[in-house]
């Protein structure tokens, strides 16, 4: 079983710590109840009883505690982490996000050398504390460059900080927040730790209409000393990006967790739907959406189970990560708008309804491609890996399922965030070795396609400058990482035949759209359009397979869950 059913847990974890705790999760929010949740969500509650049982039962001191400074049973574990921030997604996105926001002001103190500051945030989440992480500002969003949170100094080893930060969760509760900043007439960044109880931080509203309380905040000559500072200089700016690596990965799980809950609301809805004298699941079209739906959120968690491996053996040899983990926070995410927008087109009306979750599903899983400062960034960043993944193989030993329970120790010690050019892969071609399902040889053979285009008619130096040009581009590049990884996850966890060539199926049409669009890019030479049109492909139709994914695996599910009321 792929999917997440909160009812089936007993023989997913390798350890009975982490069985018994993801039960206590799951436990709490099913005791509340769908009709509580949604009372909540919509009346905008500030999520007291959660955060209270997050204090009872040491749920954040046990996940989010490097070994060493909590508990025997804590430990930064990212593969438990992936599946505790999917069950968090399943109930609803803000208890995700009082997690996530935690989980990003904590980077910076677990990448610090500052040993007291490091007890003191363990102490905190023993006693249920919550974390921030002040990065972005209002004028210049996460633009850390032009940071105006500016510090001076009062003395010998002692400091004043002024300014403002903006769009920071937690910001109204946090024991520490983790604020990034640069001393005065310098361009020396630093990362030092302010507390929201204190007199000079003044809490200035929250800026969404959420749940969440997602602050603005004001730092008013508010002292500090050397004791208080996390990072200074370069090693402050490597904080900052490495902290999104750990912590912004887990966008791709929330998007799971919404769009499983998803599912099995809506299958069940229209599958005890009349139509016509039908059950709205008899319908063709119908069939098609939710194979669809089911086959591109199977994909989505396998490529992040995947990116979970490589995050885990990671080393400063091997930063394979570094690309996976951006396609983890963009195109994870951006496909679970899809399969929410597919689901969607058959339940209609009834995703209105406030007693549905599928209605606040279909609004959080919005944010979650918008929260990583939209997709345009990642693949800016991700197109940097190209030529060496595409033309610059290299050896590495071979990755298995990494789920053992062991701390991550790398994460909080990643180094230099330069470099990225100069990352080498293992051959991606290896992953489709052994599958023989007519999509995925359609899919290769595209791919293969597109690495001929940036062989014999590469993008132009003026092309490279286009921005609009090179999204496209990077969107089949990642396409093509995505496929890789799905592969290479099938095969570890035998994942069926027919459910991989659905998957397929619906990577080849998307090949076929970005291919299109990159050949009517204003830009497009008479080469690269030549090429294009050869990646649009029609993918191998087998009524036979798409019914027995239907009947077997998607239609099946209908009553697989459903939370009590």
């Amino acid at each position: 079983m792929i999917l997440l059913n909160p009812g089936k847990l007993s023989p997913r974890y390798s350890d009975a710590k982490t069985g018994e705790l993801m039960a206590k999760v799951i436990e709490f929010f099913e005791s509340r109840g769908n009709d509580q949740l949604q009372k909540d969500y919509y009346d905008r509650q500030w999520y007291s009883e959660f955060l209270e049982f997050v204090k009872e039962e040491k749920i954040f001191a046990t996940m989010c505690t490097p070994s060493g400074y909590g508990a025997d049973d804590s430990r930064w574990d990212t593969w438990r982490i992936c599946e505790f921030a999917e069950i968090l997604g399943f109930y609803g996105l803000p208890y995700w996000y009082a997690w996530q926001v935690s989980v990003l002001g904590l980077g910076p103190i677990w990448m610090s050398d500052n040993e007291a500051i490091k007890q003191d945030a363990a102490k905190s989440l023993q006693e249920g504390g919550i974390f921030a992480f002040g990065l972005s500002e209002k004028t210049h969003g996460a633009d850390i460059y032009s940071t105006d949170m500016i510090v001076s100094s009062t003395g010998e080893g002692e400091y004043a900080a002024n300014g403002s930060k903006y769009y920071i969760g937690n910001g109204n509760k946090a024991a520490i927040t983790s604020t990034f900043g640069r001393f005065d007439g310098s361009d020396e960044y630093l990362f030092f730790a302010a507390k929201s109880d204190h007199p000079n931080y003044e809490l200035v509203k929250n800026v969404v209409a959420s749940q969440n309380y997602v602050s603005e905040y004001k730092l008013n000559d508010y002292p500090l000393t050397d004791a208080d500072i996390l990072h200074r200089g370069k090693e402050a700016w490597n904080a900052a990006l490495n902290t999104v690596n750990v912590g912004k990965y887990n966008l791709g799980w929330a998007s799971i967790g919404i769009c499983t809950h998803a599912f099995y609301e809506a299958i069940h809805h229209a599958a005890y739907r009349k139509l016509y004298k039908m059950s709205v699941t008899d319908f063709p079209h119908v069939k098609r959406l939710f194979t669809d739906a089911y086959a591109r959120l199977v994909a989505m968690k396998l490529f992040a189970l995947r990116s979970a491996d490589y995050m885990r053996t990671a080393s400063a040899e091997d930063r394979r990560y570094l690309l996976f983990n951006p396609m983890t926070k963009m195109k994870v995410t951006c496909q679970g708008e899809e399969v929410i927008n597919l689901m969607w087109d058959v339940i209609a009306a009834k995703g209105f309804e406030k007693d549905m979750y599928f209605t606040q599903a279909a609004v959080d899983i919005r944010a979650l491609p918008k929260l990583e400062g939209t997709v345009h960034v990642n693949i800016a960043l991700i197109v940097k890996f190209m030529p060496n993944y595409f033309f610059n193989p290299d050896s590495y030993e071979p990755v298995g399922t990494q789920d053992e329970p062991r701390n991550d120790d790398f994460l909080f010690n990643q180094g230099p965030t330069h470099g990225l050019s100069k990352i080498r892969f293992h051959d991606w071609q290896q992953a489709f070795e052994g599958f023989d399902q007519p999509n995925v040889k359609l899919f290769l053979e595209q791919a293969l396609t597109y690495r001929g285009l940036l062989a014999t008619a590469s993008p132009t130096p003026e092309q490279m400058k286009d921005i609009d040009f090179l999204l496209t581009g990077g969107e089949i590049f990642a396409l093509v990482v995505y496929a890789q990884l799905i592969l290479e996850n099938a095969r570890l966890l035998n994942v069926d035949s027919d459910l991989v060539d659905q998957i397929f199926d619906c990577l080849v049409r998307d090949m076929s759209q970005f291919a299109l669009e990159l050949h009517n890019k204003p830009s497009s030479t008479e080469a690269q359009m030549a090429q294009c049109l050869k990646m649009v492909r029609k993918p191998a139709v087998d009524a036979a397979r798409a019914d027995r994914v239907w009947t077997e695996q998607v239609y099946s599910q209908r009553d697989a869950y459903e939370m009590k009321r």
